[in-house]
């Protein structure tokens, strides 16, 4: 099993070159575990990543999402210099934007354990542990998946979204977690399909201006480690 993880910050990346790029790695471990399979004699190693990225704004709905949960017609999109994408993993609408970390962990499960349910758990732990470092409880919330504060009470509010696709457990897509994020743009979707719920961002929870990014991308990388027991590239 490997478990070395090749980790690219790819900064402020457009979200369609980003799905391309996410997919050819996608494709490519499929690639090597397809033929794996074919000749048992000569084994590869398949390799993982975790990606780093930063998307103009973009609203993304999931496989399974309804697009009236987007609230804004081309026009509209345009103006707020958005743009929108039907993409193929799992979960309903969500933003990406300035401000916000994106982690696409592209992952062959077989390295580590071939469950998608605890793959999802360990996500969301990752940014739960992320959290509580800056004095946040992030909690799970019954029934939906990602990162919330004050789960169980009229103030309910996610931090984090969650959402991905898994083939022959290898995994793409992943989690977007608020830190200086601009709240409003989540103003013109539901979020997550799911109504009266809003959305919350670390600065905001904080009462800061700007969070230091990088600080929280080495915290998230240090958890993600520790609980999939990676070794980094």
């Amino acid at each position: 099993m490997n478990k070395k993880v090749i980790i690219q910050d790819l900064g402020l990346k457009d979200y369609k070159d980003t799905w391309d790029y996410q997919e050819e790695l996608f494709q490519g471990i499929l690639d090597i575990k397809s033929q794996n399979r074919k000749d048992e004699a000569n084994q590869k190693e398949t390799p993982n990543y975790f990606l780093f990225v930063e998307h103009p704004h973009v609203y993304t709905l999931g496989k399974s999402g309804d697009l009236e949960n987007l609230l804004l017609n081309d026009e509209q999109l345009a103006a707020k210099g958005a743009t929108f994408y039907k993409i193929n993993r799992g979960g309903d609408i969500t933003y990406h934007g300035p401000g916000q970390i994106v982690g696409y962990p592209i992952l062959d499960l077989d390295n580590f354990f071939t469950d998608i349910h605890k793959y999802l758990r360990f996500l969301e732990d990752v940014i739960i542990k992320t959290i509580a470092d800056y004095g946040l409880k992030g909690e799970r919330s019954e029934g939906e998946t990602g990162v919330w504060l004050d789960v169980g009470t009229p103030f309910a509010r996610k931090i984090c979204a969650l959402g991905v696709r898994a083939s022959r457990w290898v995994t793409m897509h992943g989690f977007a977690l608020n830190v200086n994020t601009n709240l409003g743009y989540f103003d013109n979707i539901i979020p997550c399909g799911i109504r009266g719920k809003a959305v919350a961002s670390l600065n905001v929870e904080l009462g800061v201006e700007k969070v230091d990014e990088e600080e929280v991308k080495q915290k998230i990388l240090h958890y993600f480690k520790e609980l999939f027991e990676a070794e980094f590239l």
